[in-house]
């Protein structure tokens, strides 16, 4: 949908008026500020409001329901991936808006009525995602294939039942799938799988090409790997075009920016954290929310023709920067070479606080490849990000009684000891 920023101002304007109005916790917030929606008149004045943070929607989780307890008739949790797990409360409008945003992402992604879909995401445990998928392939008429994420080899056998041409799910979870497949002597390449969309995980490099873990998806399953972004908390998505070019922003329904560590606004194009403002949400909604993600904001118009702006894929989150003697990464960089090692069966990081400035990272590798060692696994990731990290070799058994979680929807594959180090 093309909207003008006249447009787009106008809907920010009416949300920031529903916050001064309906959240506790923004009135409070509005008032230590001083601020009046009424004096909200320009794009300028945006970054001059204050952020919310992942630690503000804990703590004050309560203060940010915006409605009547009796209009709540959805309640959803964050998946705690990345800390505690907080409420988001949905109103019936709320929910037709998620559908509206699914389905929305489905049509970017050339998904139409024919198509049977396959959606490997949890839509029990009061989990948002799953639960989005269904209703927006519900609104475009096409079939859905309700698998789950918890068991790879349930997931292949409706595969083999139901022949879906569409897959969603975890990137790691499909790979899986693929390898539980062929375990059964079935080409994944022949099952009739034509996309593949993918949540929870990157599958683009910064310069928006394929990484190791899509080229794997890419060479498993010989179909079309389309990258998603989303969270809880925004209850909006960025999908892929079949172009691969980003996730394509829906501007009726979200406002984004891209900031530095500080909070102050970056040019177009720069790497920073990805800070959102959904519209039009009901029972929890938020201003200028900080995801704690880094990735770059593409202005130029689609090669498929669509002119919103486009985010690029997450690059890292930004508590997990490491600073290795003088080297910043984030554990992407050490994830991207790690998928590409034969013999490599899942993996983790461990961080610890070295000295000032500076971290110790421990690489846990699971590997069923005896010609693998830990030597050979350090310097791949030197060679491709100047950081020469501790490596230990273990079974895949223990990575995956480390990673795996039931109460989670994808692997856990970094472990942050630093605050505890200062303890």
């Amino acid at each position: 949908m093309v909207m003008s920023e006249s447009q787009r101002l106008r809907l920010l304007q009416r949300h920031i008026l529903y916050l001064q109005e309906a959240s506790p916790y923004y009135q409070k917030l509005f008032r230590a500020e001083g601020f009046s929606a009424e004096g909200f008149q320009s794009w300028d004045d945006l970054s001059s409001l204050p952020l919310t943070s992942k630690a503000d929607l804990s703590t004050y989780n309560r203060d940010f329901l915006a409605v009547a307890e009796e209009k709540i008739v959805d309640v959803c949790q964050t998946s705690g991936t990345t800390g505690q797990a907080v409420t988001i409360w949905q109103t019936e409008a709320d929910l037709l808006r998620l559908a509206s945003n699914e389905e929305n992402e489905f049509l970017t992604a050339g998904i139409v009525a024919t198509d049977r879909v396959l959606v490997g995401a949890a839509l029990d445990r009061v989990f948002m995602a799953g639960l989005a998928y269904f209703m927006g392939l519900r609104k475009i008429g096409a079939t859905a294939i309700r698998a789950g994420s918890g068991q790879p080899g349930l997931v292949a056998e409706l595969i083999c039942q139901q022949r879906p041409n569409v897959l969603v799910g975890v990137p790691s979870l499909l790979l899986l799938v693929a390898q539980q497949l062929r375990k059964r002597g079935e080409d994944p390449r022949q099952a009739g799988v034509e996309k593949l969309i993918c949540i929870g995980e990157p599958i683009r490099n910064d310069d928006l090409s394929l990484s190791s873990l899509g080229e794997a998806l890419q060479q498993s399953w010989d179909a079309h790997i389309l990258g998603t972004y989303a969270s809880t908390e925004m209850a909006t998505s960025f999908g892929d075009c079949l172009a691969g070019c980003g996730g394509h922003l829906q501007p009726g329904l979200i406002v984004v920016e891209i900031v530095d560590f500080d909070g102050a606004p970056l040019a177009a194009g720069e790497a920073g954290e990805v800070v959102v403002t959904p519209l039009g949400i009901e029972g929890t909604p938020l201003l200028r929310y900080r995801t704690g993600d880094i990735a770059r904001l593409h202005s130029d118009i689609c090669e498929c023709g669509l002119q919103t702006p486009r985010l690029g894929p997450i690059l890292g989150r930004r508590a997990q920067m490491l600073k290795c003697r003088g080297t910043t990464l984030f554990p992407a960089a050490i994830s991207s070479v790690l998928q590409t090692l034969a013999g490599v069966q899942g993996y983790y990081l461990e961080v610890y606080s070295e000295f000032d400035l500076s971290d110790r990272v421990r690489v846990v590798v699971g590997c069923g490849d005896s010609s693998l060692n830990a030597t050979t696994v350090a310097e791949a990731i030197a060679a491709k990000t100047r950081v020469k990290p501790e490596v230990v070799l273990v079974t895949p058994e223990e990575i995956s009684a480390k990673t795996i979680r039931p109460e989670l929807r994808k692997p856990v594959t970094f472990f942050d000891y630093r605050d505890s180090d200062k303890e």
